[in-house]
């Protein structure tokens, strides 16, 4: 997919002007190429931040801080130079074409980090919990991801596959001595081991479902019919005034969006126009069309009343919607609201038929509750309180994938099957893990998650 052998440069620094811009260099010729940027006749000191002039087409264009890390102690594994510059875009990119010029070529996205990876100073669980950290918009996914890059899940992963190794060699053992009759493991000793070292997987596992939400992040639609007080209860989960709001029924014509921290998640809040079956024209039609297409697609919809008004039809149909919901077990869907409870009240939560949170947008009164309630709705717990283990799509399909295997190594043995048979689900399960790593991985699987990256990571 890359080629490792090369040197490359690319601009670490996000896009746009800033105080300072970091272009780093990294591969065999990345020392030559600082001196021949830096025009220094002496070499830079090992992991020394030296001052100096930087050079494109031999006249001076900035003054940086260079820094020069020996493979194989730098990020990448190889010789790396960082140039920390003025953060000029117009800058940054001469910079890069000097270089270039002096014999690198721009990184792919990705190709740092993958370089780290082929030389082994991450794993593939840490590759991608940098790009994890890179795009944390919450601090508890920021903490999740932290945690992968520091090693927290490969190590446990590790041990799973070491305990899976020690039973592997014993039934690998059994199968030279097949004339002798030798047993180096009983059966029912292996089978039970197999399930022990297999309810650890499930454990991570346990936890999965959250890591995912915590990870991805998840859409949240509020739904409700004009003037129940939709995008009031927006603003203040926003905490600004985003949407704007008027006592005029279907001020919210098209969806408004905002990414709020909820708990830990990243959630992507939708304010949509007002339900009701007699729209006064095409632009208000379209609004309603699309907030019910926005609450087909998303992981939960807030469903909001107005608890100082009678109920009316549409507020039933609402209702009807959640009702069913839960009727067919997919209750976690929506989550009712009952808005404008500093108000009296016009009717009761008894009488809805559905557990509804009363709050007040006005004076921001059971907000907590209505995001524990957002939480448990769309993860099966209250709150999320510590850092998950799992967070990947992929990782969670291959231990799931590594347990069903052991579940089926397991009955083999209690049935007395022959070793072989056994050994050859206690290996597929062994490979499973090693891909989580990258110990064993196509290239295919490697292209797609390098190539989520941005250049210059």
């Amino acid at each position: 997919m890359f080629s490792p052998d090369d040197t490359i440069v690319a601009v670490a620094t996000p896009p746009g002007r800033g105080g300072i811009g970091v272009v780093r260099v990294s591969g065999p010729a990345a020392r030559e190429i600082g001196v021949a940027l830096t025009g220094h006749s002496s070499e830079f000191e090992p992991r020394h931040a030296t001052l100096t002039r930087l050079l494109a087409g031999g006249r001076a264009v900035d003054r940086a801080v260079v820094t020069f890390f020996p493979a194989p102690h730098s990020y990448t594994g190889e010789d790396v130079v960082e140039l920390s510059a003025h953060g000029s875009p117009v800058l940054l990119r001469t910079i890069v074409d000097a270089a270039m010029h002096a014999g690198a070529r721009l990184a792919e996205p990705g190709e740092f980090t993958f370089r780290a990876f082929l030389r082994g100073r991450i794993d593939l669980v840490q590759a991608e919990a940098v790009q994890d950290l890179v795009d944390a918009v919450t601090p508890l996914q920021a903490r999740a991801a932290f945690d992968q890059l520091e090693g927290t899940l490969t190590t446990q992963i590790r041990e799973i596959d070491a305990a899976l190794f020690e039973l592997s060699a014993q039934l690998e053992a059994s199968l030279d001595f097949p004339e002798e009759g030798y047993h180096f493991v009983e059966p029912g000793h292996a089978a039970r081991g197999i399930l022990a070292i297999g309810e650890r997987i499930e454990l991570l596992l346990a936890d999965a479902t959250r890591g995912r939400m915590v990870r991805e992040g998840a859409q949240v639609v509020i739904v409700g019919r004009p003037n129940a007080g939709k995008s009031s209860l927006f603003n203040r989960l926003a905490g600004t005034g985003r949407a704007i709001v008027t006592e005029i029924p279907g001020t919210t014509r098209d969806l408004v969006t905002e990414v709020v921290d909820i708990d830990g998640v990243a959630v992507t809040l939708v304010d949509t126009a007002g339900l009701h079956g007699a729209a006064a024209d095409i632009v208000e039609q379209e609004g309603i069309a699309r907030a019910r297409a926005a609450r087909q697609v998303a992981d939960l919809a807030l469903v909001v009343l107005d608890r100082s008004r009678p109920l009316t039809q549409d507020d039933s149909d609402l209702l009807d919607g959640a009702r069913a919901g839960l009727q067919q077990g997919s209750g976690s869907a929506c989550v009712v609201v009952a808005n404008k409870s500093d108000l009296p009240r016009a009717w009761s939560h008894a009488g809805i038929g559905v557990d509804a949170i009363a709050v007040s947008a006005k004076d921001a009164l059971g907000f907590d509750e209505l995001r524990a309630a957002i939480t448990s709705a769309l993860a099966g717990r209250e709150r999320h309180r510590d850092a998950p283990a799992i967070t990947n799509a992929r990782h969670v399909d291959l231990l799931s994938r590594a347990s069903a295997a052991l579940r089926r190594a397991a009955d083999a043995a209690n049935a007395g099957t022959p070793e072989e048979f056994v050994a050859a689900d206690v290996a597929a399960a062994r490979s499973l893990l090693e891909e989580i790593t990258g110990t064993r991985t196509s290239d295919d699987v490697l292209h797609a998650i390098f190539d989520k990256f941005c250049i210059g990571k």
